[in-house]
């Protein structure tokens, strides 16, 4: 339909925390998105003319910025990685919580001193953010883009350090590495298309002000 509402949500662990943000601001999706046995992207809603998709957490600023998906969630981290101009980020959702971090094997952090650093080689998927910020720092960084399974990469030589999101640490601790450095706190975000939200205001401001309203009383409770 032409005039339906797209928003996307990004996979995984957000998902889960997302939809009990969307059921408070009176968005449910019809079918469950919690079924793994399902391959279905895409969902109505109980809002005529509303829907979700259902994509990768990376992809969701991707299908914002660009104008396939009017609203989405998406973490800060991926949003300093990308620098959408397209993307207007009005809401914290206090979701997702975690940080992006430089870590590196427990071994060799013991004798290592990060302001000592002049060049680091670092594995991530974020490499954007990751030689900003060592730029910041007066450090050259050289990235090796991973999409995953980061913390094999200085137990097999590619790399002796690695930029990824840590939470409870725990991912760390098993592959015997720890965090050295936090380069950014981060948490989801409701993203929408700056454009989408001139031409449609009054229906995009209204369902921001339900999302404040939601986050604001979650953070409250």
């Amino acid at each position: 339909m032409e005039d339906e509402l797209i928003i996307a949500l990004p996979k995984g662990r957000i998902l889960d925390e997302a939809l009990p943000l969307l059921a408070a601001a009176g968005i449910e999706p019809e079918a469950a998105l919690f079924d793994d046995s399902s391959r279905a992207l895409k969902f109505a809603t109980n809002l005529p003319g509303v829907s979700l998709i259902r994509v990768r957490s990376f992809d969701a600023a991707t299908f914002v910025a660009f104008g396939a998906a009017h609203i989405g969630i998406a973490g800060n981290d991926v949003l300093m990685e990308f620098g959408y101009s397209e993307i207007y980020s009005p809401v914290d959702l206090g979701i997702g919580r975690c940080r992006l971090s430089v870590a590196e094997p427990a071994e060799q952090a013991k004798d290592d001193d990060p302001r000592s650093w002049s060049h680091v080689r670092v594995a991530t998927k974020y490499p954007n953010v990751t030689r900003a910020h060592f730029a910041g720092r007066g450090v050259q960084a050289e990235c090796v883009k991973l999409n995953g399974a980061m913390e094999l990469a200085p137990a097999l030589g590619l790399t002796s350090r690695i930029v990824d999101l840590v939470s409870s640490g725990r991912t760390l601790v098993e592959n015997g590495l720890v965090e050295v450095e936090k380069i950014a706190d981060v948490s989801s975000r409701l993203i929408v298309n700056r454009a989408a939200f001139k031409m449609r205001a009054g229906e995009i401001g209204a369902l921001v002000e339900r999302f404040r309203q939601v986050a604001g009383d979650a953070a409250a409770a």
